[in-house]
């Protein structure tokens, strides 16, 4: 097994709702991210083997494959095919697991992994509010509604339930922050 390494790493200034970003889409943003990482490692477009981001909100601005997008709207283009994961707050740290994995599998040698959100374009639970009033449903059906009566899948509802599960005060855990 091979040994997966960092090589570069961009990131975007950080932004506020309605701030500097906001108007900036986010298809464009993550190519530049993407663009200025090519750039300073010097890597060749056409040794990137793939791209991963994550992305929360796959919905808007952000539909369609946003990483997919990227590629198509950065430097690599055509050559590097792109995707894009969603593991909630954890998406793009799940695209360099992805990334890591791929590298050290042997099926991929280098591989860009990233993530992009706008939350001013798309604010939290956009996709399921716009599902909604679009009614194309509900996010969760029968089985699971009838598993879980009542419970409301969310990270604040689960970070509540980890807490009480574990016996951590809001003490322990401002201290461990």
């Amino acid at each position: 097994m091979s040994d997966a390494y960092i090589v570069g790493a961009v990131r975007s200034a950080g932004g506020k709702k309605n701030g500097r970003l906001s108007r900036t889409h986010p298809i464009d943003l993550g190519a530049a991210v993407v663009d200025a990482l090519v750039e300073r490692t010097g890597v060749a477009v056409d040794e990137i083997d793939d791209l991963i981001f994550g992305c929360v909100s796959q919905v808007g601005a952000q539909a369609g494959n946003l990483g997919r997008n990227v590629c198509l709207s950065s430097v690599l283009g055509e050559a590097v095919p792109g995707t894009t994961v969603d593991r909630q707050c954890g998406s793009s740290q799940q695209a360099m697991h992805f990334a890591a994995q791929a590298v050290m599998s042997g099926t991929q040698d280098i591989v860009i992994a990233g993530g992009v959100e706008s939350m001013s374009q798309v604010p939290i639970g956009a996709s399921v509010i716009d599902g909604m009033k679009a009614e194309h449903g509900l996010p969760y059906g029968k089985a699971i509604s009838e598993r879980y009566p009542g419970v409301q899948f969310n990270q604040f509802s689960g970070a509540e339930m980890l807490a009480k599960k574990y016996e951590l005060t809001t003490e322990e855990l401002n201290e461990f922050a």
